[in-house]
């Protein structure tokens, strides 16, 4: 396709640092080759949709079972013509045994396609059939003939447009794969640290309540302590007040009974003189 020159910078040391870096943390670049390449994807896809409208238009509309075999012979044409390009990559890396094994097989759907294309000649009329019949690859957008020679087919499935968009559309699964896992991984780790963090303030919560709990119990033996040691000290207050009190009234009672008996001998004396 001409797309004319390329924007970015082609440098093969500046890969080798992303791969590098890439293995120690993740910088998510896959996300912006996704975008880039899902834009190609969609642009192949709007061109296909709008060259089949167009076949749809132009083309005499035939029966849906002349339409079937017709469609038939165009997925063996596109049978033949990846059998033929992948021969013709095997013996350009000399693997010449098996190139001739796949042009083998290329004989069998050959054969197959003169088959298919008997049953669509023989239903309908010989001037229709001499039209060619066009269809869309839904791989890069191209027109396919349904009398395309193994020469044309060869050329289209093993050129560059169609092998470039092969190309692309697999390693756009293998990147949008790739971010999945990524996404899942992070996913997984934000969440692993959130039952830390929930675990470490579970943790700073027990504490707080083990503190608060060996403060109210501080508190709760030092008020029976303080309760304890008045309760002491009452007592002792009420002892020393009982003593006290015992010993005023011992007095009382000792003062009273010296002076009734200093009164007794005061009366004796002066009966005594009398006499």
């Amino acid at each position: 396709m001409d797309l004319g020159e390329c924007a970015k910078t082609h440098d093969l040391a500046l890969r080798a640092d992303y791969e590098i870096a890439s293995k120690e943390r993740d910088l998510f670049f896959e996300l912006d080759a996704v975008d880039h390449l899902e834009s190609f994807i969609a642009d192949c896809d709007r061109r296909t949709e709008l060259a089949k409208k167009r076949l749809v238009e132009t083309q005499d509309e035939i029966s849906a079972e002349v339409a079937e075999k017709a469609e038939t012979v165009h997925e063996l044409n596109e049978e033949i013509g990846k059998l033929l390009a992948k021969a013709e990559q095997l013996g350009a890396e000399g693997n010449v045994d098996e190139a001739q094994k796949v042009l083998q097989e290329v004989e069998k759907v050959r054969s197959r396609k003169r088959d298919a294309e008997e049953e669509y000649r023989n239903s309908m009329p010989a001037s229709s059939f001499q039209q060619q019949k066009l269809r869309v690859c839904e791989v890069c957008s191209a027109y396919l003939g349904l009398h395309d020679n193994d020469r044309r087919l060869a050329d289209h499935f093993g050129g560059k447009l169609h092998l470039g968009f092969i190309q692309i559309r697999e390693k756009l699964e293998a990147l949008k794969k790739t971010v999945l896992e990524k996404q899942e991984k992070r996913n997984q780790d934000r969440l692993k640290r959130r039952e830390e963090r929930e675990k470490e303030e579970k943790m700073k919560k027990r504490t707080k309540s083990r503190s608060r709990e060996r403060s109210r119990e501080h508190r709760r033996s030092s008020s029976r302590d303080r309760r304890r040691r008045r309760s002491r000290s009452s007592s002792r207050e009420r002892r020393r007040s009982s003593r006290s009190r015992s010993r005023d009234r011992e007095r009382r009672r000792r003062h009273r009974s010296r002076s009734r008996s200093k009164g007794g001998r005061h009366s004796h004396e002066p009966s005594s003189r009398h006499k």
